[in-house]
């Protein structure tokens, strides 16, 4: 089987896989590997200490924790496919062919096996390192807190020769397991419905599960992982499997980059119980894609795997730099900076026993992994370039043009620094008078006609006014020293106080409430889009802590005698010439159509717009990463013929163009 890179294919089982399963393991599985830390009492009245949060967020986490079960099983070599089924009524069907939860009864409880998984704390087998050597879910709460956050599950379990079942409402079993029927296959299925008297929602998002799932597809090569949307008027389905595992990742992740060099750089190897996996190819691109993960879990704070793998990148690249012949036109040091720029990677590492700091599962804090990842990551890349020559030479052009730049962007910051001694704030910023960043917000305003209003009509004491003028950066296509030293870019850069790119620091934001505020047509489309390409590349962390929102200003307002109405698109203005004229001439009515912010007078801006109990705020949220990063790649990149392609296959779904 020849390996494309990224591959979706149908969900028939037979067909992707080969690797032999037998029912040896089943029979090696028993009710004498289920440990027992008892507790349950606690989940349904502090749920957020389980799942992280009682809202979307956590609604997702449920899924993932039956999943990590079965990512486990697969881990261990024992499951070849996962199906997710959202079915009407947003009831969840997860199922696998692992070797199915134990049944018998378990020697110090005296009940099934299955009903202490399902009904106590820190049950599992993940807890007896002979059925698991690695683990994703590891405090083993998973299925017993989706069972106690759940209106009802039922679990169905496949151990040859016979087909367990057991039903629970709200993490209670309604009676014992029981025989339902025989079989000669093995596997574990779990439906459940969530509680929305404990969650705020019931509305899964087959976008966002769908992304989790392939990322656990790249992570297990071979594991085929479907998912299935049923509630629509339309079946919605998708189906993961990767041969070629982070590879393929690297692939997916430089979609519609060019790359400078056509193959990923890979390597698979253990040393003592740790088991590491790296990809990286790098591209033309000025940014890093990175990602982490341990035993599946994506650690976004990194860890000693992460400065183990930098630690092993600079020196492998320092000492490839000494032997190249590039070292007569760069006779300085490469940083690990140097080496961030165009980096796509991926370090997946697989160890017994993970140390996570804090509660997230974040960061690894195991300190012996960062030497081992060095080392193999030293070894193994230092054989594969002196292998592959013509690859080591163009990631260190590309580093040592980094570099320069490097020089360059320090030069610009001391520029910056020296320019703005005893200027203090940007001369168009009108600030606010309150100092408590979580209290404070910043309108960025299109155009100095609206930011005259937008000063006039704000609340002082809490909302700092912006207005932007001329053409904006097009950050995707620049560097970081000409971020640093564009006008436009270095009033918002210094307005927010946090610094830039790899200087950038989130607990120095001035605002927690950052609101793009611009006109309803192209134009303003055009600036909201370069802000967020901006944001996204140089302040991410921004969008990641949600602090980052458009202002929703009205399309129309709408005056019935000595009422004035504001609709804010075409719907709520049909709904209100509905509602309130019966039988009467529409076009005695006076409408005002708003073509900019620059049109309303200080009053209206404030009512409609910036008045925080009456106006309309759209957060910018950052669940998809990896789609972000492709999108942002795609529209405002170099390439021609992606975005082409993307307007061509999309142009059907537009339904108000604005030219």
């Amino acid at each position: 089987m020849v390996d494309s890179g990224f591959k979706e294919v149908p969900n028939d089982t037979s067909a992707h896989h080969d690797r032999i399963f037998t029912n040896s393991g089943a029979q090696a599985y028993t009710a004498n590997n289920i440990q027992v830390l008892k507790g349950l009492e606690a989940v349904r009245k502090r749920p957020g200490m389980y799942i992280g949060s009682t809202g979307l967020e956590g609604l997702h986490h449920l899924v993932y924790e039956v999943i990590d079960n079965s990512i486990d099983e697969a881990m261990a070599g024992f499951c070849s496919s996962i199906s997710i089924t959202i079915e009407r009524g947003n009831i969840v069907r997860i199922e696998d062919d692992g070797r199915g939860i134990p049944t018998e009864l378990h020697p110090g409880e005296n009940i099934s096996s299955l009903e202490v998984v399902l009904t106590q704390l820190h049950a599992g087998g993940k807890f007896d390192n002979d059925s698991y050597k690695v683990s994703g879910g590891l405090h083993g709460v998973g299925v017993s807190v989706v069972n106690a956050l759940s209106e009802w599950l039922e679990v169905t379990v496949y151990r040859e020769p016979s087909i367990y079942h057991q039903e629970y409402r709200r993490g209670v079993p309604t009676k014992p397991v029981e025989i339902i029927g025989q079989t000669d296959r093995t596997g574990t299925v779990i439906r459940f419905k969530a509680d929305t008297t404990i969650l705020d929602s019931d509305q899964f998002s087959f976008g966002v599960l769908a992304e989790r799932f392939r990322e656990l597809a790249f992570l297990n090569k071979g594991l085929l992982i479907s998912i299935t949307d049923q509630r629509g008027e339309t079946l919605r389905e998708q189906s993961f499997h990767f041969e070629g595992g982070i590879k393929s990742f690297i692939a997916h992740l430089n979609t519609s980059k060019k790359v400078v060099h056509v193959d990923p750089v890979y390597f698979d190897s253990q040393k003592d119980d740790v088991k590491v996996e790296i990809a990286l190819q790098y591209n033309d691109r000025y940014d890093e894609v990175l990602f982490t993960f341990v035993n599946n879990i994506n650690t976004r704070e990194g860890g000693t795997h992460l400065a183990g793998f930098r630690s092993g990148l600079t020196r492998v690249m320092n000492e490839q730099l000494k032997k190249s012949k590039l070292s007569k036109k760069f006779d300085d040091s490469l940083t690990g900076d140097d080496l961030k720029e165009g980096l796509t990677a991926v370090v997946s590492i697989k160890i017994p026993d993970p140390q996570f700091e804090g509660q997230t599962k974040m960061k690894l804090g195991n300190p012996r992994v960062q030497g081992i990842v060095a080392s193999l990551v030293y070894e193994k890349l230092n054989d594969y370039f002196d292998e592959y020559p013509l690859v080591i030479e163009g990631i260190l052009e590309k580093a040592i043009m980094a570099a320069k730049a490097r020089f360059a962007a320090r030069d610009a910051r001391m520029r910056i620094r020296k320019s703005s001694e005893g200027v203090g704030l940007p001369g168009k910023l009108a600030d606010c008078s309150e100092k408590d960043p979580a209290k404070c917000e910043i309108f960025i305003v299109e155009g100095d006609s609206a930011g005259g209003s937008a000063k006039q009509g704000r609340d002082r004491k809490i909302q700092a006014i912006l207005p932007l003028w001329g053409k904006m950066l097009n950050v995707e296509k620049a560097r970081e020293e000409k971020v640093l030293g564009n006008e436009k870019l270095q009033p918002i850069i210094a307005s927010l106080g946090a610094g830039l790119g790899a200087h950038f620091d989130s607990e120095k934001v001035r605002y927690h409430k950052i609101i793009i505020m611009a006109d309803a047509d192209v134009d303003g489309s055009h600036i909201r889009t370069l802000l967020l390409t901006f944001f996204f590349r140089y302040m991410r962390p921004l969008l990641e802590k949600g602090y980052v929102y458009f202002a929703m200003p009205p399309l129309y307002k709408i005056t019935l005698g000595k009422k004035s109405f504001y609709a804010y698109d075409e719907q709520a203005r049909e709904d209100i010439i509905a509602e309130y004229v019966k039988g009467g001439d529409i076009n005695k009515i006076p409408i005002q159509r708003y073509k900019g912010l620059g049109e309303m007078n200080p009053d209206q801006l404030w009512e409609t717009t910036m008045n925080p109990d009456t106006r309309n705020l759209t957060q910018v949220t950052l669940e998809d990463a990896v789609e972000a990063d492709r999108v942002f790649t795609m529209l405002m990149g170099e390439d021609v013929e992606p975005r082409r392609n993307f307007i061509e296959q999309n142009a059907m779904y537009v339904s108000n163009l604005d030219v």
